[in-house]
């Protein structure tokens, strides 16, 4: 930045800096502390802007919520008109301002927020326009100038801080930037948004890695956005969860970006007064209508030359809140007084001339900020290679570090496989009638094992990746393919290396035939089941909406597909109404095929001559209605199981991000 040296955003978080107090009925800014305003100073001189300003403005709003139709499948007559969520809504904001949106619950404030940035409209019916600079934006437009830092800090926790805006920016930044431009930029954000003491610290996973704070957090989250340097940004209750001095931090960190020329609207539920004082202008709705928009210490007079002052030492933004609030019990006399603040505020000066500033047509606007920014067409801002790179090298390094993944599942496998060999333990290959179910026990335990252990990896993990997939395919990071496929890649060592640990101890433990060949086939066979399973679980945990959806549906959806397996029913006695369950069934293609595997070379088994026995593996086979001819047939429709449950995965991922994004 020229000669000046670089400051970071966050430095020194006073409270002294630029705060409102009540002092004989007004609302007056303090004198801010000298140093502390020398030092804004210098960082304000070392900025330089790198694109244009944004002015937003929105005119005569309404936004109709649609009811549910009556009737079987909603398709019946609704005798409900359409509820009016938002009423001649009109706004702006200018650049290096911080606008709080705030109101009561149910005031619209996130409706606003989602039109504003054209997102989650579902069914509502929109009447108005948004323009950027007097120019009318589409999704798209407000897409390529905007960052939405939303309410929940989605991350993958076992990146580090610099390792989550590497990706990012590698990702998100101009095509035509260079790598180590991209990784300077990373450097210049983490100093900026006072992350440095963090920047190497895991972002942490909740009961299993821990990571850096709340705070920490969501500055993280503003980081991500900063990478592209967007002029304009929208938060969704930047504050939500967070401690008095966290929240103070955040909103300063915003503080800090407005300086540079950023345009920011936040909505925020009732700030301390620390942390109010810190917005520039506030805009405050009820029952869908515009309350007040403005400066702070104007919207305190506001209030009090209608009739509702702020009390001596008490936070404006509670008074605001409480003023406009509908209380149970009162709710006649409640809507009288935000209808009369709301029609005295449309009857202001102050309104009328926004009203009229933002029907005044377009600000002057350069075309190279129409054609470059606003009419940007190119939804990913990295190569197909780069993306696939980038998202390989994350879940790579998100399985490597999450130690549910790592260090407890090779445990798990090596401890029960230890236990089971123990259990069935046989040491040679001279069978007796009672091996027979032994072993025919162990190989459907060995199936069932696979099968819930590759299932529930997956039903931890995914469901919880899948909202953050969702998000990020959204930002236009990547796409549903690369990310699928770079989740498949990583994954397939892992859906290899437990079976062939698990069958290395347990093959040999539990008198399965002593021979190189069936083992190796055995194996094989194991690690497809293993495989196919974990993608039945990509297919529940894709379609589920929480990992507790997907626990719960997944064992349910599993258990018919065991019982169809050839062990609890013998395979011939199969219902000709069920059997469509034998064949979507992997436990039935498996077992038969590791039965045919351990028993086709048994010539004989020991038999008492007062007993009634079965002599050869042959027969053992024909008693369970297997066929040795089945094998290979087994072996073709397995992996075509295993390919189906990855492809409609694959379609129901894809279904649920082209719709989250619509």
């Amino acid at each position: 930045m020229g000669d000046v040296e670089k400051k970071p955003l966050l430095a020194d978080i006073s409270r002294q800096s630029s705060f409102y107090s009540r002092q004989n009925g007004t609302y007056n800014e303090q004198e801010e502390d000298p140093e502390l305003g020398s030092q804004r100073d210098d960082l304000e001189r070392s900025m330089t802007q790198e694109q244009d300003q944004v002015t937003l403005t929105w005119k005569d709003v309404n936004v109709y919520s649609l009811p549910k139709k009556k009737g079987c499948c909603n398709r019946g007559q609704s005798l409900q008109s359409p509820k009016q969520i938002l009423s001649n809504v009109s706004g702006m904001i200018k650049p290096g301002k911080l606008m709080a949106i705030m109101g009561a619950s149910g005031a619209g404030k996130s409706t606003l927020l989602n039109v504003l940035t054209f997102r989650n409209r579902g069914s509502l019916i929109l009447q108005g326009d948004v323009r950027v600079n007097g120019v009318v934006v589409d999704k798209s437009s407000i897409a390529n100038i905007s960052a939405y830092v939303q309410q929940d800090d989605l991350f993958i926790g076992a990146m580090t801080v610099r390792e989550h805006l590497t990706f990012r920016a590698l990702l998100r930044m101009d095509k035509r930037k260079t790598r180590g431009e991209r990784l300077q930029k990373v450097e210049d954000v983490i100093l900026d948004l006072g992350l440095s003491k963090c920047a190497d610290t895991v972002i942490g996973i909740p009961g299993r890695l821990r990571g850096i704070s709340g705070g920490e957090m969501k500055r993280l989250s503003f980081a991500s956005d900063l990478l592209t340097n967007p002029p304009l940004m929208f938060c969704d209750e930047a504050t939500s969860g967070l401690d008095s001095f966290m929240a103070h931090s955040v909103i300063y960190a915003l503080k800090s970006m407005v300086r540079r020329g950023k345009t920011i609207l936040c909505t925020i539920h009732q700030p301390p007064s620390d942390v109010f004082e810190l917005f520039d202008e506030v805009f405050l709705l009820a029952e869908g209508r515009v309350a007040f928009s403005g400066p702070i210490p104007d919207a305190i007079e506001f209030f009090k030359s209608n009739g509702h002052p702020c009390p001596m030492n008490y936070n404006p933004a509670d008074h605001f809140i409480l003023t406009l609030a509908i209380v149970p019990g009162k709710e006649a006399d409640c809507k009288s007084r935000v209808k009369k603040i709301c029609s005295a505020y449309e009857a202001s000066q102050p309104y009328i001339q926004m009203k009229e500033e933002v029907k005044s047509g377009p600000v002057q606007v350069s075309q190279s900020f129409i054609e470059n920014t606003l009419n940007n067409s190119s939804r990913y801002g990295a190569s197909l290679v780069q993306q696939l790179r980038s998202v390989f090298w994350r879940s790579w390094i998100s399985n490597i570090r999450d130690p549910l993944i790592v260090r407890i599942k090779f445990i798990q496998t090596i401890f029960f496989s230890v236990i089971l060999g123990l259990i069935y333990l046989k040491t040679d290959d001279d069978y007796s009638q009672n091996d027979i179910m032994n072993v025919n026990g162990a190989i459907f335990v060995i199936i069932t094992n696979l099968s819930f252990t590759n299932l529930f990896s997956v039903l931890n993990v995914f469901p919880l990746e899948v909202p953050i997939f969702l998000r990020e395919y959204g930002s236009g990071l990547y796409g549903v393919g690369i990310y699928y496929m770079s989740k498949t890649l990583v994954e397939l060592p892992f859906l290899i290396i437990i079976p062939v640990i698990f069958m290395s101890i347990l093959y040999w433990m539990s008198g399965l035939v002593h021979d190189a060949t069936s083992f190796l086939i055995a194996t094989a066979v194991a690690v497809i089941i293993g495989n196919t399973a974990a993608s039945f679980g990509y297919v529940v945990s894709a379609a589920a909406p929480s990992v507790t959806a997907a626990l719960a549906t997944a064992p349910a959806l599993m258990i018919p597909f065991l019982l169809f397996g050839g062990f609890f029913l013998n395979s011939g006695s199969t219902p000709d109404y069920l059997v469509w369950l034998k064949y979507l069934s992997w436990f039935s293609y498996g077992n038969e095929m590791m039965v045919v595997n351990q028993w086709q070379d048994v010539t004989r088994i020991s038999c008492s001559s007062n007993t009634t026995c079965i002599p050869t593996g042959d027969l053992v086979i024909k008693s369970l209605s297997f066929d040795k001819d089945n094998f290979y047939l087994d072996l073709g429709l397995l992996f075509a199981l295993f390919v189906g449950f990855r492809l409609l995965s694959f379609f129901i991922l894809f279904v649920r991000a082209k719709r989250s994004s619509s």
